[in-house]
């Protein structure tokens, strides 16, 4: 009755959204007060889905192959925590948990909510109804996770191998989260368009949800780069493959909203671009939905290969995306813009900053869909690849750089003071930077010197904004919006040491057989069976060494037989200032073996500055909460007499 009991969540659920897209409607046309109801049926929505994934999640924790799902992708000899996580390594569990966040987030909006106006917010729970609507109908008519099989067969068939990592266990579920949080913002700039409220205090009220987003944005992206780079062993820490640029655009679009927002809420000025970001946001997290689940892509990442959902799915994507578009048309141009601002002040420098990122996104966009385009004209198969993305996109993320040093030293409506004579230090760092590379590395590419000398310069000019201050005072979002930047370049630097800087090396070695690769020798010492719970296999014993005493990687070539597939399993040593990458191939008609060994220096900048950037994101949102609790708190004389907004 398990599956059954999820399955009729589902359906209730998906009533309750119609019932909200009713009320929403209901609301517009009349001045009927639904405030309170509209919020309980948000909640109960969202609470009925909750219990709809936890029913999956029972389902393939008890290995139930009696429902075709779990049948299709696990097996009762899998380790429990990809059991669990195997419910979401699919198609229609990967679907399901979609929608579970969609009306999760729906009833936090109901529940926490308080900034908008309670017109506003009303039309932002139809919409976000509206959105759940069609996403429930998709599972229930083209999706159902809780399928049954009759008879039951003995066991499944297992998870695709590549997936059994614990980097499925928190990647898919964070990257969700930071899609589909998006669509409170795209819901909330409906509404606020419905009811013409666009305003300070409705991008106040959009504001920590879009921050919420683009931190766990952050935290997916930076993760599954990692996870990609150990499990499938490109030894590359972006491959530009269409998945990954799937979510690599939605978090583009929620920069650019994340610093309109700000513009909004301090100067009620770029309304309509505001919106405008709002809604494109989201449309990039349905575009990557689609590209992901329609079957269109042939991808390491893609799990459906199904046409006919695609259709459905490019439906959906249709209807909402176009629908928002024409209300943005119709009631985008009646926005009244604030109060106007000079070309050197900080509403500038962002408005630039949103320039730029949205260009990149259209690089980004363009690469990723063009193929599918002229395959779709012409019937012929082509890729877009590293070249096209490093060169197009690669120089405008370095002018951004810049920008994002500058900019938050400018002040609001206006500049006058000598502002530029404050990066005068970040320059020459950036200077020293750049002789620095052509005395040990003259026959350096371009790009990445360009690389190293922004890095400098970003992060010396990211922590002025608190320079000369008392750190203890500055507040909490300040120190956000400066530890975000720091990582930036510690980020820059790290991509840019690492196409600088790699050493590969593709051999074929016997056992005994040495071979040199950057720094470090590494020598071949043996090649013996080694088996997992539910695989058998191959491993390396590989000594190597650099000066000091050696060390030992044991990478492995693994074999599973449900699903039947072989995977490598690269076996990564990090050190202070770079990592060694060793991965197993086949062995030769010979008896020697395939090794490729990469010295990665510095590499690790490239995590460490995603984890930075999340970070401040965090303190940036924990410091607005913070201080808006303190306002709400406090008596209305102190907090206007504090400045707080």
């Amino acid at each position: 009755m398990i599956a059954e009991a999820g399955l009729a969540a589902l359906w209730l659920a998906a009533a309750l959204a119609a019932l909200q897209l009713l009320l929403m409607v209901l609301a517009l046309r009349t001045q009927i007060e639904i405030g309170r109801p509209m919020r309980a049926v948000a909640v109960v929505q969202g609470m009925l889905t909750i219990i709809a994934f936890a029913m999956l999640l029972i389902l393939f924790a008890r290995s139930d192959m009696s429902v075709a799902l779990v049948f299709e992708n696990s097996n009762s000899a899998k380790p429990f925590i990809y059991k669990v996580a195997g419910a979401w390594g699919n198609h229609e569990g990967s679907m399901l948990l979609w929608v579970t966040i969609l009306a999760a987030s729906g009833a936090f909006l109901g529940l926490f909510s308080r900034r908008a106006s309670e017109r506003t917010l009303v039309a932002a729970l139809g919409a976000q109804g509206a959105l759940a609507l069609g996403f429930y109908g998709f599972l229930l008519l083209a999706s159902n996770p809780f399928a049954r099989l009759v008879p039951a067969p003995a066991d499944g068939r297992g998870l695709n191998p590549l997936l059994q990592d614990p980097g499925l266990a928190f990647h898919p579920p964070t990257l969700y989260l930071g899609y589909v949080g998006l669509s409170v913002a795209f819901s909330l700039a409906v509404g606020a368009l419905l009811t013409g409220e666009v305003d300070s205090r409705l991008a106040r009220a959009m504001r920590p949800w879009v921050l919420a987003a683009w931190v766990l944005l952050t935290v997916g992206i930076t993760a599954g780069s990692y996870w990609a780079y150990y499990e499938l062993g490109w030894g590359g820490y972006w491959f530009w493959d269409p998945v990954e640029n799937a979510s690599l655009m939605p978090w583009l679009a929620a920069t650019a909203l994340l610093h309109s927002i700000n513009v909004l809420a301090a100067r009620g000025a770029l309304k309509a671009w505001t919106m405008m970001l709002a809604v494109i946001a989201f449309s990039m997290s349905m575009v990557g939905t689609f590209l992901v689940r329609s079957g269109i892509l042939t991808s390491v990442h893609a799990f459906a290969i199904d046409p006919q959902r695609g259709t459905f799915l490019l439906a959906l994507l249709g209807i909402y995306v176009g629908a928002a578009f024409v209300l943005f048309a119709v009631r985008g141009a009646s926005l009244k813009e604030g109060a106007p601002f000079e070309l050197v002040s900080r509403e500038s420098g962002l408005v630039i900053n949103n320039l730029i990122l949205s260009v990149i996104l259209g690089v980004v966009f363009v690469g990723t869909l063009y193929p599918l385009f002229v395959e779709a004209v012409s019937g012929e198969k082509m890729s877009v690849g590293a070249p096209y993305f490093n060169l197009v996109a690669g120089p405008l993320a370095l002018l951004l750089a810049l920008l994002v040093g500058a900019g938050p030293l400018l002040a609001w409506r206006r500049e006058r003071r000598p502002v530029f004579k404050r990066l005068i230090i970040p320059a020459l760092l950036g200077i020293t930077a750049l002789a620095i590379t052509f005395l040990l590395a003259p026959s350096m590419g371009l790009l990445p010197r360009l690389g190293l000398l922004v890095a400098a310069f970003l992060a010396a000019a990211s922590i002025l904004p608190i320079s000369g201050r008392n750190p203890l005072r500055a507040p909490l979002a300040t120190w956000g919006m400066v530890v975000s930047h720091f990582g930036i370049a510690v980020a820059l630097a790290g991509m840019a040491a690492n196409a600088a800087f790699t050493k590969e090396r593709l051999a074929i070695a016997d056992p005994g057989e040495r071979l040199s690769v950057g720094p470090w020798l590494v020598q071949l010492e043996s090649v013996t069976p080694t088996a997992g719970k539910n695989w058998t296999g191959i491993e390396a014993d590989l000594s190597a060494s650099r000066g000091a005493g050696p060390i030992t990687l044991r990478p492995q070539s693994r074999f599973f037989s449900d699903p039947p597939m072989e995977t490598n399993e690269a076996d990564i040593r990090t050190f202070w200032n770079g990592q060694l990458y060793s991965v197993l191939g086949k062995q030769d008609a010979s008896g020697a073996w395939q090794l490729r060994l990469w010295w990665k220096p510095f590499v690790t900048l490239i995590w460490a500055g995603g984890g930075l950037i999340a970070l401040g994101g965090l303190m940036a949102l924990v410091g607005r909460l913070w201080r808006r609790r303190r306002r709400l708190a406090a008596p209305e004389s102190e907090w206007r007499g504090a400045g707080y907004a």
